[in-house]
């Protein structure tokens, strides 16, 4: 595989927790949280982009979508059950079973690979979609990352990519409140120093031979203990949508 962006200690953090992705309680338990709120965003984009109508059973039938760095399949399946092509992909190679095994127990169909972004781009692989969440702060070429996002996209397809700003408030959120105060992820899991912000992704994105057209805030309320969308708080988590020129 070609592994230019790959960073290595990033890629032994998450093979470390492989086993846990599908405990709400576990390690992941963040991602579990946030994953309504992602999943709100990320259908309403697809549907506005592609024309289709999230009352039916199936909207995303006829698209093919890449969930890239897929982990164990928190994103890819949901996309799945509504008719999507889904392909998952990894570079945490124990990430890939443990998502194969949940989708079969599901009855779901999802084409899993350990494999990273420009070996699908070398193979040739074209999407309609590439989900691409909370994994750009955990590469090592950002630019380098993001423009073989963008070759895997065809004309006009939807490319959705969150990540963390990088600010103090990140810094105490995500990284002293959820590694040290509460615990919901090992300590290292993050880098402030690797976090974007907003204008610098955009600016990532458009150096890639994209056309950001949407970004929103992941915004946690302590007092409801849930996440929600909102249109101007990007202080800490954050979502784009770009489209490929």
């Amino acid at each position: 595989m070609t592994t230019s962006t790959i960073d290595p200690a990033e890629v032994a953090k998450f093979q470390a927790m492989a086993s846990e992705w599908w405990d709400p309680n576990g390690k992941f338990k963040p991602l579990h949280m946030l994953n309504p709120c992602r999943l709100d965003y990320i259908t309403h984009q697809i549907a506005a982009e592609f024309d289709r109508d999230l009352s039916t059973a199936r909207p995303f039938a006829g698209l093919r979508l890449l969930d890239i760095g897929c982990g164990g399949g928190l994103l890819a399946e949901p996309m799945a059950r509504l008719g999507a092509d889904v392909v998952g992909a990894d570079a945490a190679e124990r990430n890939i079973p443990v998502a194969r095994i949940h989708a079969e127990q599901q009855g779901l169909q999802i084409d899993y690979r350990h494999s990273t972004a420009e070996a699908l781009a070398a193979q040739g692989e074209a999407f309609d979609v590439v989900l691409n969440m909370e994994v750009v702060e955990h590469v090592a070429d950002p630019l380098a990352y993001l423009s073989a996002c963008q070759s895997l996209l065809k004309p006009g397809g939807l490319m959705i990519c969150s990540t963390l700003n990088r600010n103090p408030k990140s810094y105490l959120m995500a990284i002293i409140g959820a590694e040290y105060v509460m615990r919901w992820l090992p300590k290292g899991t993050h880098e402030w120093s690797k976090f974007i912000t907003p204008d610098e992704l955009h600016d990532l994105l458009q150096n890639a031979g994209l056309d950001p057209v949407d970004r929103k805030g992941f915004v946690f309320d302590k007092l409801r203990w849930e996440w929600s969308i909102s249109d101007s708080d990007l202080s800490v988590n954050y979502v784009t949508a770009s489209v490929k020129r």
